[in-house]
């Protein structure tokens, strides 16, 4: 990694949130969610190395997060309904606020002067002046608030689990404008906007199919899909919840997890018609495409959940099955491709994989880690 301070000063920097030199540059660095301890790790991806343990950040249980543009803060979203600014360079939480009682992800404005959260207790969508986290709206809901993504023009889509309702807010002009896009389904459980944000996807878990709205219409409308799949068959018990952040988008396909069956299902984008569906090790959470590359990568639920399947885009066929550690939770792949991140939780270790040939070329130790975020999110729409 490229900075301006001089390997042995690195090699001897503390595990602390102590503020360092302002000089450190961003590109190569991501933070790691400890989930048991209420701390995120800050690490160097061209290092392989831990550099920093940042502390107080509250109930990391269920969290993600976001960053600014230029990289330096991240926007850490908690359990506990805390929204956390954490700077990369001062190495420390600079501000937070507990803005709800439950809160389950957020999003960041494309200018990023806006941070959204959207909330299980009490509902609805809160959104803070991403400098100084002060409240600059409350957009109520008719229950919990789920898949809340960015979209161009300092606006936000979501939807509501219990009215089974999508939402679209415009944060462009003194005062929000929120347009009810309509009934998208029974009890959608998470939504996922596209790599080319032209599309809308949401997942239903009181009915079968999946709800897509295509953003680049003038009146987007809720379009469902997948409607008869497994009507036949008998779901297994749902153990966790797939994760549509991680819903890949490769090869003209989305490639969607089958909720409560081990099977990926591949879908063409333009016509939303079932193209296949691939066997899997059991019943997907993430589902990650590798930059660069035909290749997907897939995690599972407990109990099964010490596995990660390599999937090729082209064939629907697994071409790897690798056995990386105890409690696989997530994974992220460096910005071009050449290497996977993996959090075992039950190891207290991040695994990083040569996606070439699938070595194992570092481990870094990190406690109950799960989300792992590099900061190259921060130039990618719907992260």
């Amino acid at each position: 990694m490229k900075r301006l301070l001089a390997a042995t000063a690195l090699a001897l920097l503390p595990l602390t949130a102590q503020s360092q030199d302002a000089s450190y540059a961003t590109g190569d660095l991501g933070l790691v969610v400890e989930r048991a301890t209420g701390s995120v790790l800050l690490v160097d991806r061209s290092d392989h190395a831990a550099i920093a343990q940042i502390k107080g950040l509250g109930d990391l249980s269920h969290a993600s997060m976001t960053y600014s543009p230029d990289e330096r803060f991240a926007y850490v979203f908690g359990r506990d309904g805390g929204l956390t600014k954490v700077d990369l360079l001062k190495r420390e939480v600079v501000a937070r606020t507990i803005q709800a009682g439950n809160s389950i992800g957020g999003a960041i404005s494309d200018d990023g002067t806006l941070v959204a959260v959207s909330n299980y207790t009490p509902g609805g969508v809160k959104v803070f002046d991403a400098d100084t986290l002060a409240l600059v709206a409350d957009i109520p809901a008719e229950g919990k608030t789920i898949g809340l993504a960015d979209l161009p023009g300092r606006r936000f889509i979501w939807t509501v689990w219990d009215s089974g309702k999508a939402f679209l807010g415009d944060f462009s002009g003194a005062a929000p404008i929120v347009t009810n896009l309509g009934e998208v389904g029974k009890n959608p459980f998470d939504a996922v906007v596209t790599d080319d944000g032209h599309t809308y996807l949401i997942g239903l878990f009181g009915e079968k199919g999946v709800t897509a709205i295509d953003l680049w219409d003038e009146l987007p409308t809720p379009r469902k899909f997948l409607e008869d799949y497994g009507k036949i068959e008998d779901d297994m018990p749902v153990y966790k919840m797939p994760h549509l952040q991680g819903w890949a988008f490769t090869e003209g396909q989305f490639v969607l997890p089958a909720v409560g069956r081990h099977e990926l299902l591949w879908v063409d984008r333009d016509t939303l018609k079932e193209t296949a569906r691939t066997k899997v090790h059991g019943q997907p959470v993430f589902i990650i495409a590798q930059p660069a590359s035909p290749y997907v990568w897939v995690n599972f639920a407990t109990p099964r959940n010490g596995v990660v399947q390599v999937i090729d885009s082209r064939t629907h066929s697994v071409v790897k099955t690798l056995e990386p550690g105890k409690a696989i939770l997530h994974m992220e792949f460096a910005p071009r491709g050449a290497e996977a991140w993996v959090s075992s939780r039950d190891d207290d270790k991040i695994i990083v994989y040569d996606t070439h040939s699938f070595e194992v070329k570092a481990e870094i130790d990190a406690q109950s880690p799960s989300g792992i975020f590099f900061t190259a999110r921060a130039h990618q729409p719907g992260l």
